[in-house]
């Protein structure tokens, strides 16, 4: 069961000073998964655009992990387009070594969210860092055991880049958690059926039909690398 509450400014509740833009609303949701109660902030009115909703691909994903009893303690994981975190956090409650990564603009979202549900003793496992695709990949390792992503796959400008990230994130081995709503509008069911299969064994493990969420544990497909990458043009 999901709470909505809208906190004003004075509220004690409400993220510190600088996490937001003095006009934002802030409204917090609740959500329950493998036994955790997660109280997810959203900086709506903040121009965060996308990133500033809890959208059911992220849920469906944490649900797969719930269903599934699956444990990341141990595991080198790293988040793409993270927004409000909800993911990361879970995947951090969970046991991972977290790296969560979004545009520049969007990490204030993510750190609120961070501080309010990940317990001091756990923060060592857990980094919220800038990441552009195709431009920031050489930043990070290579040597995640997991790549996770949900409901990134939104506008057809941004595949090629993220392709490429993928490719690189993924090039000793890790496996990839991709959870999407497809779409017609933005090309995305074209994305996951004819592009992503190119680079990468993909198996659909979850679905939420009433939604069109799709859940998919994917490898990389060994190649050289940079062979054959999508153009960006």
């Amino acid at each position: 069961m999901t709470t909505v509450r809208r906190l004003g400014r004075s509220s004690d509740d409400a993220p510190k000073e600088g996490a937001c833009d003095s006009n934002a609303i802030v409204y917090e949701n609740k959500y329950e998964f493998c036994r955790y109660s997660l109280k997810i902030a959203r900086f709506v009115n903040a121009h965060l655009g996308f990133s500033a909703y809890v959208w059911a691909a992220g849920v469906a994903l944490c649900r797969y992990f719930e269903k599934e009893n699956i444990s990341f303690t141990g595991q080198k994981v790293i988040e793409l387009g993270s927004g409000t975190g909800i993911v990361g956090i879970l995947a951090t409650l969970l046991g991972g070594d977290v790296t969560m990564t979004d545009k520049p603009n969007v990490l204030k979202q993510i750190e609120n969210n961070v501080s309010i549900n990940i317990p001091s003793a756990c923060r060592h496992r857990i980094k919220v860092r800038a990441l552009t695709w195709g431009e920031d990949n050489s930043n990070f390792p290579t040597d995640y055991d997991f790549i996770l992503g949900s409901d990134i796959v939104y506008s057809s400008v941004t595949y090629p880049a993220l392709i490429e990230t993928l490719l690189y994130l993924a090039s000793q081995g890790a496996t990839i958690y991709l959870s999407s709503e497809l779409r017609k509008s933005n090309a995305s069911p074209s994305f996951h059926q004819i592009l992503l299969p190119r680079y990468f064994n993909c198996q659909v493990v979850d679905r939420l039909e009433d939604k069109d969420v799709i859940v998919y544990k994917m490898t990389k497909i060994g190649r050289n690398s940079g062979d054959c990458l999508p153009s960006k043009d």
